[in-house]
């Protein structure tokens, strides 16, 4: 490994590496949640037969992806698998910080209605991606707050369409 940043190889490994696990959890999730499909009296094996097939030869073949991935890691050695993980979780980290709004985002909606978690989310989301003055602080509490009052005002009022008020 040359100087300080890992090889764009060793990061692409990374990043399949990572991709497979995700993959491998979720068919693995939904593999198991198959098994609660109802059964009719009309079918032998149940509806969940069909999904369970596809979502286990998802993990049996994301588990191979990943021993695959990380035999070619391994050539480097666990250093250069660390460097190489830590440089691509450096260099995405506002992907990384994205994607975590979005899913508490996502979670907030049922418990806080969508007016109150939509301004939370873009109030949040604008200041880890705007630069932090004053001008932008101001332009996105305006932004915040018509994306996210505003909508659903117009929503209730213009399409009797009422958004999720919260718990």
């Amino acid at each position: 490994m040359a100087g300080t940043k890992p090889e764009g190889n060793e990061a692409g490994g990374v990043a399949r590496l990572i991709s497979y696990c995700v993959v491998l959890g979720v068919s693995a999730f939904l593999f198991i949640d198959a098994r609660g499909l109802p059964t009719s009296r009309w079918e032998v094996l149940g509806a969940g037969a069909f999904p369970q097939l596809v979502f286990g030869l998802l993990c049996v073949l994301s588990a191979l992806a990943i021993v695959g991935a990380l035999r070619k890691l391994s050539m480097t050695g666990a250093a250069g698998f660390a460097a190489a993980a830590a440089h691509w979780l450096r260099s995405r980290h506002l992907v990384l910080v994205m994607a975590i709004c979005f899913s508490a985002y996502l979670l907030a909606i049922p418990q806080f209605g969508f007016s109150i978690a939509t301004f939370a989310f873009l109030m949040v989301a604008q200041l880890a991606l705007a630069p932090r003055t004053w001008k932008s602080l101001l332009l996105a509490l305006g932004i915040a707050t018509v994306f996210s009052f505003g909508l659903n005002a117009l929503f209730a009022e213009l399409f009797n369409v009422f958004l999720p008020r919260g718990a």
